[in-house]
């Protein structure tokens, strides 16, 4: 099971029963969804308070909140409906918050074109995006180029929509990198089962934590150009890279610095999510994705199926709106931004490299260094002699490992801060 490093918990003291057995502390939390204010990290102020005056007008008038949050709620009053959180959005999004990302990403990639027309809205956009390749009832099964370890949720992900995965193993000597002679056997075991028509990259790596240069990306993009398939970019992390020498560079970025051959062919949805490592706000349910060289009537598609769906709840599309649009120096709330996100960012990074100490001092342990993110994916080196005893006693090994190891596992977690 991967690890966490959340920031900011309090260490755990009080006794637990385990099979009868005590423990010296309370309760173990669950850090598996992903959830940082879950699991203890505190939340932006700037995005609360303008959700504060969002949903209650009357603050606009409170002059103990910065200026800056007034204004900034005052002009997202006027662009709802009826001046009102209360009210509907078009179902790809609202058009000013859609603009602003538009905005961000041109500004994150140094004036790459980026138009509101391409990006949507919506409360799961990884999910609308795994629906467009969904085959027809008694087709061939689309097939998904999945990376080995992959995030919990996309396998149940792609079961729901009815698309086959085609899992490819990140080469974990490596600091997880991708290899293309894996890519290529992944593609080629792919045949007579499924139709291969999308890769799914997460960069940064969850639960990898891992990192791509450049040339990796431009090797996959170089793939998925040849071979003629969709890329699906989960670059949820891009808020948290904290490893040294470590520089988080969009696939879109690296896309339209390429040959016109790649550039304006390659097939592209890149995800963002208001429930990043700095934000965390996962309650608010808002994410978006950026459609590029989409062919005009499959974009007809993606409208479609947003139309069938509820749009994300209309604090989430705001709250969007502060993420990718934060204070600039000056501004009265300026200061406490940046304190806030610096903070969250030394956590997350002092804590991974507690946790990743921790794991590779463990017999039988190790653990690739994180890059970023919030999950570490650690190694067990099973003993032979457990191999040997789940073979007589018709294990499965690791079952049989876990068993013996969980005692002594759930005991020493408990020194991890972040737990």
């Amino acid at each position: 099971k991967n690890v966490q490093s959340i920031s900011n918990l309090p260490c755990l003291s009080k006794s637990f029963s385990i099979t009868g057995a005590q423990k010296p502390f309370k309760e173990v939390i669950d850090v598996s969804s992903g959830d940082p204010h879950n699991a203890g990290m505190k939340p932006v102020s700037l995005v609360r308070q303008v959700l504060a005056v969002c949903l209650y007008p009357q603050l606009l008038k409170d002059n103990n909140l910065p200026l800056d949050v007034r204004q900034r709620a005052q002009r997202l009053l006027e662009v709802c409906d009826g001046g009102s959180v209360g009210s509907y959005t078009d179902s790809s999004g609202m058009p000013h918050v859609k603009q602003s990302i538009a905005e961000f990403i041109m500004r994150r990639d140094g004036g790459v074109p980026s138009h509101a027309k391409d990006v949507f809205i919506s409360a799961g956009s990884q999910r609308v995006g795994v629906k467009l390749l969904a085959s027809g009832e008694g087709e061939t099964p689309t097939g998904v180029l999945t990376p080995t370890p992959c995030p919990h949720t996309l396998p149940m992900l792609l079961d729901e929509a009815g698309v086959t995965p085609v899992p490819y193993q990140l080469m974990e000597d490596r600091g997880w990198a991708l290899d293309l002679d894996e890519l290529h056997r992944a593609l080629k075991t792919s045949r007579g089962r499924c139709k291969p028509r999308a890769i799914y990259i997460s960069n940064p790596g969850n639960p990898t934590g891992h990192v791509q240069d450049r040339k990796s990306i431009q090797e996959v993009i170089q793939f998925a150009a040849a071979e003629r398939l969709l890329l699906l970019v989960d670059e949820v992390y891009q808020d948290s890279v904290y490893g040294r020498g470590r520089e988080f560079k969009s696939y879109k970025k690296v896309l339209f610095e390429m040959d016109k051959e790649f550039s304006e062919t390659v097939e592209m949805i890149s995800f963002h999510s208001l429930s990043s490592a700095c934000v965390g706000e996962c309650g608010l349910r808002a994410g978006y994705m950026e459609v590029v060289n989409m062919d005009p009537e499959v974009m007809h598609f993606v409208d479609t199926m947003l139309c069938s769906d509820i749009s994300a709840p209309v604090t989430g599309q705001l709250a969007l709106d502060i993420m990718v649009n934060p204070p600039k120096p000056g501004d009265p709330s300026y200061g406490t931004y940046t304190q806030e996100i610096l903070l969250t960012r030394a956590s997350l990074s002092q804590n991974a490299q507690r946790a990743q100490e921790f794991l590779s001092d463990l017999p039988g342990m190790s653990c690739q260094p994180v890059m970023a993110g919030i999950y570490l994916y650690p190694r067990l080196h099973l003993p032979s002699e457990i191999i040997e005893q789940a073979k007589v006693g018709k294990y499965y090994k690791n079952l049989h490992m876990c068993k013996k190891m969980w005692q002594q596992l759930v005991f020493r977690v408990q020194c991890f801060c972040m737990f």
